[in-house]
């Protein structure tokens, strides 16, 4: 399934997701959303890689530092770098949307 920061028009959006919903696993259909899903595949994939090896900052703090870059960019693409509805989709101020968009050089 190919991510990228276009924004599709609402009826292509719900058809595309449709369409993606209808050829999934079974885990959707077990009350995990596509997002949790995907979160699952990636956390398998990466401690099956890794073994017993620990990560020095943490798997939970590697996780979240992994995963805001590509959240805050994609948000802020899909707005059309409106960074006040980026920040009401994510659910923060304005204000801290900016500071964590300067703090990972995305200003």
């Amino acid at each position: 399934m190919p991510v990228n920061a276009v924004r599709l028009p609402a009826a292509e959006a719900a058809k595309q997701t449709s369409s993606q919903n209808a050829g999934s696993s079974g885990a959707s259909s077990q009350g995990q959303s596509a997002l949790s899903e995907c979160v699952t595949r990636t956390v398998r994939r990466y401690l099956a890689d890794i073994g017993d090896t620990e990560c020095s900052e943490g798997l939970h703090a590697l996780v979240l530092r992994e995963v805001e870059v590509p959240l805050l960019r994609e948000v802020l693409a899909f707005h059309d770098g409106n960074q006040s509805r980026a920040a009401g989709a994510l659910g923060i101020n304005r204000a801290t949307l900016r500071k964590k968009l300067a703090a990972h050089g995305l200003l």
